[in-house]
């Protein structure tokens, strides 16, 4: 890159990789912080993105191909006593209410379309820019240093991650069910509309969890295939379990001046910084919205510096302010939201679990309200 970045990027994940794509279709200068990769465990994560997600990423020739995003044609909430709730893609006029994606084929793409865009310097280390962009997942250290006050809400839970092949075909369904205990089983439709593959995520208390990871594959199929009440027939493991602490969090601040700028005779006199995705925010994985608020992040910083005047510089304060404001306000609206439903099955006693699986059995029966809660998930917001 001949010129010195405008933006550095640190995170090369999906976030930050999609950040860049879009920022380099704007002609805007991009260092994008990728330390080398260290060989690890198989990665077994998959990610249901919406609609809006889908449109970005096709925007930038980084989705993955039919054998890696499997559309969900319907999905069925069940409670704990006979409450059910049923989204159906026909009904909503639309393709697909999700598609299921694999995580290792996203990042492929992602990185593929990163190589071959002239606009985009991988560096090794992070450089001076007039705004950095903090993409570094929760565990974010550049974050810390920043002095950004993360809260932190932890669940008394743990997420545990695995591949299994059912007997049936999952008929592009993404079937999942709570329990008395606040626990969440959801089984993801994967390898293709009529495939028998499933991605499954499993919250369950944490004291329970580590009991789960230690059983024998013959007694974990039997435990997931128990908690799925047979929906799909016997299930086998065929990966690896991965497991993970529950919270939800978000930052004080999602932008502001770097508190020291950078010295030499190339630095920018003047320095921003802006958070995005889990650097700036996590939630619940019951709706499976995580990765979707991060790609929105990036889309509406994208777009306010392509908006931006032609004056200003693309770590503009008032920009940034901008891109906060509004992102800010539907990561809460999430948060609360799936707060909420994991609050509302964490209780068994008194009347609580009857009141419950009647208003979901009322829900479902409410069209509009329906219409309209489905239209927010897939990222349409009219």
């Amino acid at each position: 890159m001949a010129l010195p970045p405008e933006v550095c990027i640190r995170g090369a994940g999906i976030v930050g990789r999609t950040l860049a794509l879009l920022l380099a279709r704007e002609r805007v200068r991009v260092a994008l912080v990728a330390p080398s990769a260290v060989a690890g465990q198989e990665d077994i994560r998959a990610y249901a993105l919406n609609t809006a997600s889908k449109t970005l990423l096709e925007s930038l020739r980084a989705w993955p191909d039919a054998a890696h995003a499997t559309p969900v044609r319907e999905m069925l909430v069940n409670g704990d006593e006979g409450g059910r709730v049923q989204f159906n893609a026909v009904r909503q006029k639309v393709d697909a209410l999700a598609w299921i994606v694999d995580v290792p084929a996203l990042e492929q793409r992602l990185a593929d379309a990163v190589r071959f865009q002239p606009q985009v310097e991988i560096v090794a280390e992070p450089v001076p820019a007039p705004l950095t962009v903090v993409c570094e997942g929760k565990a974010s250290t550049t974050r810390d240093a920043l002095g950004v006050s993360y809260a932190v809400t932890r669940y008394p839970q743990h997420a545990i991650a695995a591949r299994l092949e059912a007997a049936q075909s999952h008929d592009g369904v993404a079937r999942q069910w709570f329990n008395d205990k606040g626990e969440v089983l959801a089984l993801l439709p994967m390898g293709g509309a009529h495939g028998r593959s499933l991605a499954l995520v499993w919250s369950v208390d944490q004291l329970r969890a580590p009991a789960l990871l230690a059983q024998s594959a013959e007694e974990f199929n039997a435990a997931a295939s128990e908690a799925s009440h047979g929906a799909l027939g016997p299930l086998q493991l065929t990966s690896e379990r991965a497991a993970w602490p529950l919270a939800r969090a978000i930052a004080d601040r999602w932008t502001g001046a770097m508190p020291t700028p950078a010295q030499g005779p190339s630095a920018p006199s003047s320095q921003s910084w802006a958070l995005a995705g889990d650097a700036a925010h996590t939630v619940h994985p019951l709706a499976g919205q995580g990765l979707n608020l991060g790609l929105a992040d990036a889309a509406m910083l994208a777009d306010v510096i392509k908006h931006r005047d032609y004056w200003r510089s693309v770590g503009d304060a008032r920009l940034l302010r901008r891109y906060e404001r509004a992102r800010r306000a539907d990561v809460l609206q999430m948060s609360l939201a799936t707060d909420g439903l994991q609050q509302l099955f964490s209780h068994s006693a008194g009347p609580l679990p009857a009141l419950r699986n009647w208003g979901m059995r009322g829900f479902d029966r409410t069209r509009l309200l329906k219409h309209w809660i489905a239209n927010q998930a897939m990222g349409l917001k009219a």
